[in-house]
């Protein structure tokens, strides 16, 4: 039986967006509304259960008011509709599954949270499905909602004191770097935000307070590599779950000692190179050229195995520092000296 026109040009429509995305998703071609039809009310959540699959077979009728009204009929039902759509996703017609999806994409710009992470699941098991049309008109989707979630995330982030910038890593990789100091004035749930930003390879969190619950959020944040936790509270138990969620990345767990000193990590003997001003390194004479050689007996091979060990140490807290100090014209000279530690 030759296809209706109508149902030719949505099958043409589909492709034309599986090749064009971000255009067809901008210009709604999906969700043409012819004006002199109303769509029915929404009726109880068991009659509308019910009522979902005549809904659905109303989506691949020949007349078009009724796959209109019965597309926004299931826009409105929401949640309840993910799962027979998927169904109906899976018969084969265009018509259906281009409705069936621009539905889905409705319904993960709702508020509702969890019908919001059930839609995404199910439109990323579709793009990763071997039905090349579905996939493409599903991945774009996904694009198009994550794109804008990214964006809007990364935009509050900044506006709560973040400080987001582009770069390349030691490891060559250009991506997102991400900070939270001091000027954080953001709450818990605020840190969900930073697993919707595309892109952040590095995390630091330098002297905000981190509870269990907290550091827990930052475990969806799949695409990190280094995670910087410095005098930020949270247990030895929460970071230890963190690196089991996230065995890819390295982190960076101090506790908030600073002892304000720079050096070449991995390259021995732990030379200081920098000494920041008014830091306990510079309170404690620690100079520039000096070579640490132990911290509180234990011997220090590097300048990581310093910063290591500091790590152990919360502001405040003292340790002995014993360090070789080169002077022309005469024998390395051994010093050892008390340093307070600042904090971060």
């Amino acid at each position: 039986m030759p296809m209706p026109f109508t149902r030719y040009f949505a099958a043409i429509g589909l492709l034309l967006w599986a090749a064009a995305p971000v255009a067809c998703l901008s210009t709604g071609w999906f969700v043409a509304v012819a004006e002199e039809v109303v769509a029915p009310a929404v009726e109880s959540d068991s009659a509308a259960a019910t009522s979902i699959s005549q809904w659905i077979d109303q989506l691949g009728s020949a007349q078009f008011a009724q796959r209109e009204a019965a597309t926004r009929s299931l826009i409105e039902v929401g949640p309840a509709a993910i799962e027979p759509l998927i169904q109906s996703i899976n018969r084969g017609d265009l018509e259906v599954t281009s409705r069936a999806i621009e539905i889905m994409r409705h319904i993960l710009a709702s508020n509702d949270a969890d019908a919001v992470a059930h839609a995404q699941n199910c439109l990323e098991l579709l793009a990763e499905g071997s039905n090349i049309p579905v996939a493409r008109l599903a991945e774009c989707t996904l694009d198009f909602h994550l794109r804008g979630m990214s964006e809007a995330a990364r935009k509050r982030l900044e506006m709560l004191g973040a400080v987001i910038v582009e770069g390349f890593l030691s490891t060559g990789q250009r991506g997102l770097q991400v900070l939270l100091n001091n000027a954080w004035h953001g709450g818990i749930d605020d840190l969900r935000l930073l697993a919707r930003v595309r892109g952040v390879l590095q995390l630091g969190v330098h002297g905000v307070q981190l509870d269990d619950a907290s550091l827990a959020m930052l475990g969806r944040m799949r695409s990190v590599e280094r995670i910087e936790l410095y005098g930020t509270g949270a247990s030895d138990k929460a970071v230890a779950l963190l690196a089991e969620k996230l065995p890819a990345a390295r982190i960076d767990f101090r506790k908030g000692g600073k002892l304000g000193v720079g050096g070449q990590p991995m390259i021995g003997p732990c030379l200081i190179t920098h000494v920041q001003d008014g830091s306990a390194a510079a309170k404690a004479g620690i100079q520039l050229g000096d070579i640490v050689v132990a911290i509180d007996g234990e011997e220090v091979d590097n300048f990581e195995a310093l910063t290591t060990k500091v790590g152990r140490h919360g502001p405040g807290e003292a340790v002995q520092i014993e360090l070789d100090r080169n002077t022309p014209g005469s024998d390395d000279k051994r010093i050892s000296c008390s340093v307070q530690l600042d904090g971060w």
